[in-house]
């Protein structure tokens, strides 16, 4: 059986389901191929350890593709207020110091996926195919073919890349990438706390690396513990009444008391970046096509505008009867994103570095910084923008614009 689609999408998670919605309802026939979909949810289980920091752009984008409905009316946590400190040096930035009523929300990765999956459903040009085996993937600048292992052949005039860091359709494509390890791992936990609900998130800066919390909704937490690999690997093998004694001293008494630590994991973090976006008949998204240091949670809000903003040259592209594999017509998708991502990566390097060393003049320069930053208010109010995703070139579902004609 060999179906053919204007557009296959490798990957339905996070950001290939959002192009995929993004396209709905356009001319374009698109597939979405997942191989694992997400356990169903429901109100009594416990938060999940993989939470985003959505920001206000990928929120404004999944609105305008009709997800947010879906998010919300599962579980989330809007958070109005943001702090970073390290020792003396301090800033906080506050929603209502810019007329917003929020900075951004805490979301479970599984429950963005699930609204997510509910929307391409609804879309008559696209097919979910979910749960499905991706056996090979051949590319060709003409046109691309994906078999898959219950017997099918998919063929396709654009390939995207949906497929995360590893991607094969990267590698099928033959797109190199540059990389390399940050020397530090990420300890996850969700924990419940003495507090009833918490509207605020905040990193402390220390010599072996961040300590970050993340609010959900009600007395429970995200934590994150940013250390050396030996490091994480100890805590994470401590019973709970260990590890929480070593939460306790480590993080600052903002924390509050833990009532109990639902679940654990860690990560080692890396740097990635595509040589190339796109070329002939294939296009990369997200972690296909670049991983970012994760201390300010930017690495999903730059996939979802990777997503937005191939979606709107895709739709304009057919509009104006254009070959949406063509060179040109991607490039377009790349001059657009590249530059803005290769920014907030260099940005994330600089914080990695800069307070990651332990020296007395850098240490009293970050204090001095921070303090700046918290009395000068023009660069208070554009690093709020940027966290908020609203720096930079911006993909009209992110401004709230529809883009099917």
């Amino acid at each position: 059986m060999n179906e053919h689609y204007d557009v296959i999408i490798v990957g339905g998670g996070m950001v290939g389901a959002t192009l995929g919605c993004g396209l709905g309802g356009s001319p374009l026939r698109v597939a979405v191929l997942e191989d694992a979909p997400p356990p169903d949810y429901d109100p009594g289980q416990p938060h999940d350890l993989r939470v985003s920091a959505v920001s206000i752009a990928s929120a404004s984008i999944f609105k305008t593709i009709g997800a947010w409905q879906g998010i919300t009316a599962r579980r989330f946590c809007p958070f109005r207020r943001m702090r970073v400190w390290e020792d003396r040096g301090d800033v906080e930035f506050r929603s209502e110091d810019i007329s917003e009523s929020v900075l951004g929300y805490i979301v479970e990765n599984r429950i963005i996926q699930l609204a997510l999956m509910d929307r391409l459903k609804a879309f008559d040009n696209i097919d979910f195919l979910c749960p499905v085996k991706t056996q090979s993937i051949d590319y060709s600048a003409g046109q691309s073919s994906v078999k898959l292992e219950d017997g099918r052949t998919l063929t396709g005039r654009l390939l995207v890349a949906a497929d995360g860091g590893f991607s094969r359709v990267r590698q099928a494509a033959g797109m190199g990438v540059h990389t390399w390890d940050y020397e530090q791992h990420a300890l996850v936990l969700t924990v419940e706390t003495g507090y009833d609900q918490q509207d605020i998130t905040w990193q402390k800066f220390t010599p072996t690396g961040p300590l970050a919390f993340l609010p959900l909704d009600g007395p429970n937490a995200s934590l994150v513990w940013y250390n050396t690999p030996e490091e994480v690997k100890r805590l994470k093998a401590l019973p709970d009444e260990d590890l929480m004694q070593e939460l306790l001293a480590t993080f600052p008494p903002v924390l509050g008391n833990i009532a109990k630590i639902v679940s654990r994991g860690s990560f080692p973090l890396r740097r990635q970046h595509a040589l190339s976006y796109v070329k002939e008949g294939v296009a990369l998204i997200g972690d296909a096509a670049h991983m970012i240091h994760p201390l300010a949670g930017q690495g999903v809000n730059i996939g979802l505008l990777d997503a937005a903003a191939l979606a709107q040259v895709l739709v304009a592209a057919k509009a104006d009867s254009k070959d949406i594999g063509a060179g040109p017509v991607l490039q377009e998708y790349e001059k657009m994103r590249r530059q803005n991502n290769l920014l907030m990566m260099t940005t994330m390097d600089m914080f990695y570095r800069v307070f990651g060393n332990s020296q007395l003049p850098l240490k009293l320069l970050r204090n001095i910084g921070l303090g700046l930053a918290e009395r000068i208010a023009p660069a208070k109010k554009l690093a709020m923008k940027y966290a908020m995703g609203l720096g930079g070139q911006l993909p009209r579902l992110a401004r709230g614009e529809t883009i099917v004609r």
